[in-house]
């Protein structure tokens, strides 16, 4: 009873936490396909082209764009983002699952896409404001003046919980990990994700008869 993959997008305002449950997520279950977005923002250090994403010039990001080869994209602190639409579609045509770290903005888009019907979505908040400013300070990776930036844009970003399927609080890490695994178990369980299930039940059926 093989099912269509599942599009699961999580979204947050950066340090709460999205990406952390995105690689616990990815390594629970490793036949995940996690969405390797394309970018126009400079590698960091350690980051490699292919691996956390696609560096591209803003030429090779727009041309990507006009031929319909993102299935989503968006501008965030003054660089492009997107996800590759082709490797998206033949997951799910193998029965995998898609995982996307995308904001609100990606989010929105590929609900409102084709391929809104394969989507469950899960919004990750802070149990603080003042905890998410910590979270990002600790981390080391910006200066404060970014830090300032992502703390202003979190705002807008929160205002947009409501459009999510679900809403997890990731006041502890390994809680919320465990409510993130429910709500995708739960998921793949559904009655309309199992399109086998009508025939194994006709099967069940024809035994009744033959009895």
């Amino acid at each position: 009873m093989q099912r269509r993959g599942l599009l699961i997008i999580l979204s947050s305002p950066s340090g709460a936490g999205k990406s952390t449950l995105a690689r616990r997520l990815m390594a629970w279950d490793p036949t995940l396909r996690f969405s390797v977005s394309a970018t126009t923002r400079a590698p960091r250090e350690g980051e490699v082209d292919g691996r956390e994403y696609y560096f591209r010039s803003h030429a090779q990001f727009e041309a990507m764009v006009a031929a319909g080869e993102m299935l989503e994209h968006a501008e965030v602190f003054g660089h492009f983002y997107g996800s590759p639409r082709a490797p998206v579609e033949a997951a799910m045509a193998e029965g995998r699952d898609t995982l996307f770290d995308i904001d609100w903005q990606g989010g929105q888009q590929i609900r409102n896409s084709a391929l809104g019907k394969d989507v469950v979505s899960v919004f990750i908040l802070p149990p603080s404001i003042a905890e998410l400013e910590r979270r990002l300070r600790t981390r080391g990776q910006d200066s404060d003046a970014v830090i300032r930036g992502r703390m202003a844009k979190s705002e807008a970003e929160i205002s947009h919980w409501a459009e999510y399927d679900y809403v997890l609080v990731n006041d502890d890490l390994d809680a919320a990990e465990a409510r993130l695994k429910t709500v995708l178990m739960a998921e793949r369980m559904r009655r309309d994700r199992q399109p086998g299930l009508s025939e194994f039940v006709r099967g069940l059926n024809r035994e009744f008869e033959a009895r």
